[in-house]
């Protein structure tokens, strides 16, 4: 059973940074695709990046140059570094996990003010 816990929420100030992490927990993290998804109120939860078992990253229009997905498989943990953030970041950040089975963390809340 996998299981994905996300830390590193905040309030932070427009322009500025801040860094999620998500720690996996179960067996074989080097072979599972890693994302990150947002949800804003009133909205669709979007992806905002993934990092595949390979190393393969993927981006949203919206964070393209500003956040970077990285993995560390010795720690099964998976980072979303995030700078120069906008008001329009504000979401609950969620952790996500593919191979056969998606599994989702319980999100972290990320706020920004302008």
């Amino acid at each position: 059973q996998v299981q994905l816990v996300e830390s590193g929420e905040g309030l932070v100030q427009s322009g500025g940074s801040l860094r999620l992490s998500c720690a996996f927990s179960g067996s074989r993290f080097s072979i599972y695709d890693m994302a990150w998804y947002r949800q804003a109120p009133g909205k669709q939860r979007e992806l905002v990046a993934r990092i595949t078992s390979g190393g393969s990253t993927t981006y949203g229009n919206s964070v393209k140059g500003r956040f970077t997905i990285s993995r560390d498989n010795a720690k099964t943990t998976v980072y979303l570094q995030m700078n120069s953030l906008k008001a329009e970041d504000t979401a609950i950040y969620y952790c996500n996990a593919g191979l056969i089975i998606v599994y989702w963390g319980q999100g972290t809340q990320v706020t920004v003010s302008s």
